[in-house]
Order: C-alpha cells, then structure tokens, then sequence
C-alpha cells in the first residue's frame, strides 16, 4: 500500500493512499477545466502531479526518514513524453504545483523545467502503471481559437488556467483530508445564493427607484436598455455611460441577467481603487438586501475578513470560510482590484493562481477601464481579448471615458491586438452624453499660485486639483484661515481623509462655505458636488473625471457649472513626465474640439493619439508579449512574466498613523498577536505609503519604529513621532527634525 499524506498514527489505517489522492485530485481539476472545456488535461494533470509519491523514498519520508524528495518531476516527465503539445503545457503545471510554474529555459529563482527534467529522480514502483490511465493523446476543445500573432501568448495563458485547476483541486482534497482526520468534517466552502436569487433581490431593489425628475428618467431609460442587450451572445461589450447616468447597478443588471442566460458562474467587478472596492461592494450589499452579505466577496489588500469592512460582526467559523473563498474567488459576486485581476492573470505562485479557473464562464466587469496602466496596456487587453476568445467569458469595459482599444480593419483607428467585435450596450452613447451635459469647460491659461488662490476664494464652493501633493500643500496652506479650507492628499491615511470628505459632504449639504485642494485622489469615485472645479492640466480622461465632481446631481445650470482647466506657471509643481505627455495631449484634442472638449469624439481622438504617440513598444514597455512568443514552447517565461508584470511599481513604504483608538488597539494586539492576518488588515486604512527617501529621512530623525521586529521584522512600521502628523495636512517626511522621546501608542 502507497501513500500520499501520513497522520500521526502508527499502524496507517488512516492515512491517505496514493490512489486516493491522485484519483480525487483527477477528478476536482476535471471538474475545474469543464468550465473551458479542458477536462481531460486537467484530469491527466491530476493523475500525474503527485507521480513520485510511487517512489520508495518518499514512502520512507512518509515514515519519518529525514529525506527531501522532488515528488513533482516524474509526473512532469511523463506529461512530457507522452502527452504531445498539451503535455508539455502539463509538465509546466506538474512541476510547479508546490513551488509555482518556472521559466522553460531561463534561470530564476525555481530550477527552469529543461533542468528538473534533466535531473535524476527517484526510481519509481513500476505498479503506478497499471493504477494510472492515462489519455493517449490530448487535443484543444473544438472551440479553441488560435491567434497567429500570440499563438505562444495563449499556450502560457492555457497553461496557467489548467495549473489553477491542479493547485487548487490539490490544495482541497489535502485541507480536506486533514480537516476529516482532525474534525470529522471537511471545511466549508463556496455555495451562496444562486444568480436567479440575486436577480430577484436587485429588481425588487430597482423597483423602489422612482423616476421623478429627468436624470431619474434617463437612469430608467439607460438601465432598460442595457438589460435587453443580456441576451447577446458571450463576448466583448462596452457601456459608455456618462456620470451620474447609473451605469454601476446598471452593469451589475446586465451582468446577472447575462450570466444567467448563458449558465455563467459569476460576477467578477474590477475596480481600480480600493476606496472605491469598498464603496461599490456596500452599494451591491444594500441592492442585494438579505442575500448581500453572503452573495459579494471582496477580495483586496484593506478588506478586514473580520467584519470593520462591511460593518458586519462576524462569527469565527464565517471568517475562516471568507478567507477560504478569497483563496479561489468561490463567490457568486467578487469585486477586486485591478491589480489583483491582472497580476494573477500574470502570476505564477500557487496562491494567485488558484482562482483563475473561476474567471472562466463569468461576467468580467472593468470600471473605469481607461485607468489599465499603459506600460502594460496591450499584455492587459490580450489577458482580456483571451478570456472572451477561449474561456467563456464575457468582458465590459465600463466607463464614461472609453478608451480605444477596438481592433478593426480600419488601420486608421485600429488597436493593434486589442478587441474586436465590440458590442456598445448603452442606448446611442453620444446622445446620452448631451442628454447629461451638465458643465462647461474651457481652458483658462497659466496660473500663477496667487491667481489660484483668489479663484479658490472667489466663490464660496469651489474644487481645485492638482498633480502633486506638495502643490495641494502649498495652496491649502496659502488659505488655510480662510473659511470652510480642506486639503485632500494621499499623505493623509485612509480613515483620516473619509472623515475629512464627510466633514465637506456637510459643508456642501448646508450651503457654507467649502474650498478644496486635493490631488486626484477625489477624481476616484468621491460623490462630491461643487459648483465650480480647477483642474491642472492633466489627461482628457482625468479632466473628465474633474468634472464629475461639478454640478454631479443636475441641480444647476450648465452654464453656472463651470470646469476650468489651467496650466501651473511654477515649474517646482511641473507634473511627473508621464503626466506631461498625457496633459500635451489632451492640449492638442482642445485645440480641434474646443467647443466640446468631453464629447465622445474629443475622449476617442485623445486615447488614439495617446496610444500612437507612444507606440506598441511603450504600450508593453517590458516586451513582454515578444517574450512570450519568442520563448515558444519549451521557454515559456512565467517566472519572468510574474516578475515584471507589476501594475504598481512599489517604489514606496507603508507608515502606520496611530490616528484613532482602533489604529491604537490594534498596535497593542501586535505584542501578543500569533497570526497577523487579521491586525494586518485593521490597520490598512491607517497607513500612508511614503516614497524610500521620504522613509529613510523618518528613520534617520528616529519618527518611525518597527513594532515587535524580532516577531514581525519590518512588516509593521509605526509612526511614534506624531507631531509629523497633521490633522490638517497628513504626514510630513519632507523635513522630519523631531525625535519622540516617548511613544503614546502605548
């Protein structure tokens, strides 16, 4: 008798057999790649991963013998040898199933696969040939769809959906084996309210709206519209709805009415801030009513499991099945980041990769698609371009700004790789961006900061953002005597600059007065409403956005809303080079659309310019796709691929603000804390990310301090001089001059 997995009992009788566990492994990754119609792969992959558990030496490690023994290799020789094409795509997966897929050929830091399948293994119990049947060849499902121009590109891409299905069907069947041996009962997972379920609990939500002023009306209008289009075939839409036009339960109406037409498995949101996760996670929670709560995932790095996210107190057991399901996104709705999406759609670790055989048959909705990073824009649209062509899945690009990312065979207005057969969903977008005009923008020159702040004082409500956080700093501190003065920033923590905005909220509401300085952080989602908006020149698309922010309900004229847009005549607060680019851009679309600067036309003549200034090169600035292809089959980069697909390079580190009493307790918890997940979380919202120079003059004036380093090193690091902190102005590293002599956090 072989065996995979050992207890503590001496006489085996409850031990895992080897054929157990292969067989159920088989079977849970068939189960997975059904949904992409690769379950025989998969099942192969199955039989194969754990192959050099049939050598005698692991039997001893088994056993207690202190023997490390490379139980993956064999299965992938096999694949290899046997298996045709497909099963060098399943070598990659078998090999990689513990430590994560490797590059084919290059070096890094897993063994490449040429060298593992070179190396000498163990010998094996010839008896696995008999246990194991395996296919006598393996062919792509009849609808797969071959790309000449990244043929390569969507063998990786199959690769890591079929090693999603591996890893986690492996991960299960061993939790579960464990969890029976210790509890009697396997771990809770998945499950939830149906879509049908959810469907009824938002119509019933929907039905409460009433449709009692013309904005309410074109809402209704907009939101029927786009339910019709459900019936459409699986593929790739758009939905260019203006602000404030309703398109975020909109698209959640579509997308269950589409995935149920279509016997799809879920809604996956992409958003890409977290602040705005969490907003849109809470607005799906209340549409959802009774059935929220457990129907919406979110899956980021700020969410607390324990329940500070959603306002919910949660049970020990509902925590632990959360963090379970966050593991493969085994939730009817998911809403994550734009981040976590397309990083994992990239990954080659075992944990980011254990979702993705979910994304398969499901509904993908990008919000605010426009923001996909261009250094890694054509990867990006590939991922999404592959996911529509051969994994049933149906992919929005939801925005008011929609970029052009259509490929046509109009060479003039074509994205070289990108979408084809876009489907609009919104009714005639451009008629329904008159329909919601509601400012007027014109570009009002170069302003010195002193013409600044008198335009700020000007009027009573007014917006003004800029590039920098050290230009918001200045202005704000040029007025901040004046009344109703507030100053936004990313120096400021979370939780700090939620309280600010419900103070300016107030303010608005109450007709007093409120001047605000904010970088573009506000330009994310914030439901805020000013009369008037300044905007340093920025894109078209932030430019919009800005706008946004005025007259946002309707109540006012358009032609007392106004957006004004300046260049700033102080070269100190000269945006970054990137935004200049995309600031001269947009100068050149004013020029030819000075009359309708956001119109449809103006936002599509700004992305098809933006992209051909920068050209296929900086559009994949780490030439990834070339990698890819150039590779070919036996040097697939994945390795590589995880390192250098990063949407944000982390250039920062992260300082907690002791800034309340639930930042304070939670430090506290750290001194005797055994697992951090949870403490990690509750004090998200109180860190600020501060650029390395800004970190290294806060550790040389002795402000910042790592919390219990011989436990945690340097992953919690505290702000203990806390005069560097304004409740005004956030945190100041610029010229950290003062050493705490004593901490209050304790």
């Amino acid at each position: 008798m072989l065996y995979a997995h050992s207890t503590a009992s001496s006489d085996r009788h409850d031990w895992q057999t080897l054929s157990d566990h292969l067989e159920t492994v088989a079977k849970l990754a068939s189960q997975r790649a059904e949904r992409f119609g690769m379950p025989e792969a998969a099942y192969a992959a199955g039989l194969l991963h754990d192959l050099g558990k049939y050598s005698h030496e692991f039997q001893r490690r088994l056993q207690g013998a202190a023997l490390r023994v490379d139980h993956a290799t064999a299965g992938a020789a096999v694949a290899k040898e046997r298996l045709g094409p497909l099963g060098h795509l399943l070598a990659y997966a078998i090999a990689g199933h513990h430590a994560g897929l490797a590059n084919g050929r290059d070096a890094g830091e897993r063994t490449p696969l040429t060298n593992r399948l070179k190396a000498d293994l163990p010998e094996l119990d010839p008896c696995w040939q008999q246990a194991l049947t395996l296919p006598a060849q393996l062919r792509p499902p009849a609808h797969f769809t071959l790309r000449r121009d990244r043929g390569f590109f969507q063998y990786a891409f199959l690769t890591r959906m079929l090693f999603s299905c591996l890893v986690d069907a492996d991960f299960i069947d061993t939790e579960n084996f464990y969890a029976l041996h210790e509890k009697g009962l396997p771990h809770s997972r998945g499950g939830g309210p149906g879509l049908d379920v959810l469907r009824d609990a938002l119509n019933a939500h929907l039905a409460a709206f009433k449709a009692d002023s013309d904005v309410n009306r074109l809402r209704g209008e907009i939101l029927t519209h786009v339910r019709n289009q459900a019936e459409k075939a699986p593929g790739r839409f758009t939905l260019t709805v203006p602000t404030g036009g309703g398109k975020t339960l909109a698209s959640l109406a579509f997308a269950l009415d589409h995935a149920i037409a279509h016997g799809m498995d879920r809604v996956i949101y992409v958003i890409p801030f977290t602040s705005i996760v969490e907003q849109n996670a809470a607005v799906f929670r209340r549409a959802l009513g009774e059935h929220g709560e457990a129907a919406v995932l979110e899956h980021h790095s700020a969410f607390d499991v324990d329940g500070s996210a959603s306002g919910q107190s949660r049970t020990r057991s509902s925590i632990d099945k959360l963090r379970r399901d966050s593991e493969n996104w085994d939730a009817p709705i998911i809403v994550t980041t734009t981040v976590q999406f397309f990083e994992s759609l990239f990954a080659a670790k075992t944990s980011r990769c254990r979702k993705l055989h979910n994304i398969a048959g499901s509904v993908v909705i990008l919000d605010e698609a426009q923001t996909m990073p261009l250094p890694l824009l054509r990867p990006s649209v590939a991922a999404l371009d592959e996911l529509a062509l051969n994994y049933r899945t149906s992919v929005v690009l939801c925005t008011a700004t929609q970029p052009a990312l259509a490929e046509t065979d109009d060479p003039e207005r074509s994205f070289v790789g990108g979408l084809r057969d876009l489907h609009e969903l919104a009714p005639c977008p451009k008629k329904l961006y008159r329909q919601l005009e509601r400012v007027t923008v014109r570009h009002v020159g170069t302003l010195d900061d002193e013409t600044l702040r008198d335009e700020l004082l000007a009027t009573e409500q007014t917006l003004c953002i800029v590039n920098n956080r050290r230009h918001a700093r200045a202005l704000f501190e040029a007025m901040a005597e004046q009344p109703g003065a507030y100053h936004l920033t990313t120096s400021m923590c979370a939780v700090h600059r939620r309280q600010v905005l419900a103070e300016i909220r107030q303010q608005l509401k109450d007709g007093r007065p409120c001047r605000v300085v904010s970088t573009s952080l506000i330009e994310a989602g914030v439901d805020v409403d000013f009369p008037r908006v300044l905007r340093a020149e920025a894109g078209l698309d932030a430019i919009a956005q800005a706008a946004g922010r005025c007259n946002r309900e309707g109540k006012r004229s358009k032609a007392d809303s106004e957006v004004r847009i300046f260049a700033t005549a102080n070269e100190e607060w000269a945006p970054p080079p990137e935004l200049k680019q995309f600031a001269q851009v947009s100068r050149e679309v004013l020029r030819s659309h000075r009359d309708d600067p956001l119109s449809l036309d103006a936002i599509d003549a700004y992305f098809r310019l933006l992209y051909w200034q920068q050209g296929p090169q900086q559009l994949d600035r780490h030439d990834l796709l070339q990698l890819i292809e150039h590779g070919r089959l036996d040097g697939l980069p994945f390795e590589t691929l995880e390192q250098k697909f990063r949407m944000i390079e982390n250039a920062q580190r992260a300082v907690i603000i002791p800034f309340d009493k639930t930042a304070r307790d939670a430090l506290r918890e750290l001194s005797y804390a055994e697992g951090v997940g949870g403490i990690a979380r509750k004090l998200q919202p109180y860190t600020v990310q501060v650029p390395h120079q800004g970190f290294a003059a806060l550790e040389r004036a002795g402000a910042i301090a790592a919390i219990e380093p011989d436990k945690f090193g340097e992953q919690f690091i505290v702000l203990i001089n806390e005069d560097l902190y304004d409740k005004r102005l956030g945190l100041n590293w610029s010229e950290p001059t003062f050493r705490a002599s004593e901490s209050n956090i304790w």
